[in-house]
């Protein structure tokens, strides 16, 4: 099927990073986002990257810019920990209409079967007006762990991942329809969800 069937959509992407965003090194939180989201959509992309500080003033003004700028999902990345300085779900809660506390929980549940240190993230997903937004982890190896889920040799899902369930959500929100690449994750929708064409 043809990427022009599919409804273009506008996802922000934010790396929180003191050192990253001052240049003391190399961002690989946008990287790892931008590369997993192309495999994982079919739809037509934008993207609007933002590389900022552990600043939750800054961190909520850019998440509100980017729902305002049209983004249906804003991924973030970086500063969940339990550190001074992880202030991402504060700054995100802030902004939130609803809470969405699922996204968090399966996160630790699917980190916690890597380390035991899992329970030290407090990533949070909230949504504010018609965008879902939702803290991830910092690493892109994890990053792409909380997405996808885990699989077995064979490919077979052993635990979900977290978006499964964003195109729904999404649907549920009034943002354009997702449609997900199935070897890379499967979004999950109730059968009288699913588009037809």
């Amino acid at each position: 099927m043809s990427e022009a069937l599919h409804d273009p959509v506008k996802i922000g992407i934010v790396s929180i990073s003191d050192r990253a965003s001052t240049g003391v090194y190399e961002d690989k939180g946008l990287p790892a986002l931008q590369d997993w989201l192309t495999r994982a959509l079919r739809n037509p992309i934008s993207f609007e990257p933002r590389l900022i500080p552990d600043e939750q003033d800054t961190i909520s003004a850019t998440l509100i810019a980017l729902v305002n700028e049209g983004c249906s999902l804003v991924l973030t990345t970086g500063g969940t920990g339990p550190a001074l300085r992880d202030v991402t779900p504060e700054a995100t809660l802030a902004v939130a209409h609803k809470e969405m506390p699922g996204f968090g929980e399966q996160m630790r549940q699917i980190s916690l079967k890597f380390v035991p240190t899992a329970i030290l993230s407090r990533q949070v997903a909230v949504v504010r007006d018609q965008s879902l937004i939702i803290n991830l982890p910092g690493q892109p190896k994890a990053i792409a762990e909380t997405l996808e889920g885990l699989k077995d040799a064979a490919g077979a899902q052993l635990v979900p991942g977290i978006f499964a369930a964003v195109p729904y959500c999404i649907d549920l929100i009034g943002g354009p329809y997702l449609e997900t690449r199935d070897e890379v994750c499967k979004a999950f929708r109730p059968k009288s969800a699913v588009r037809t064409r």
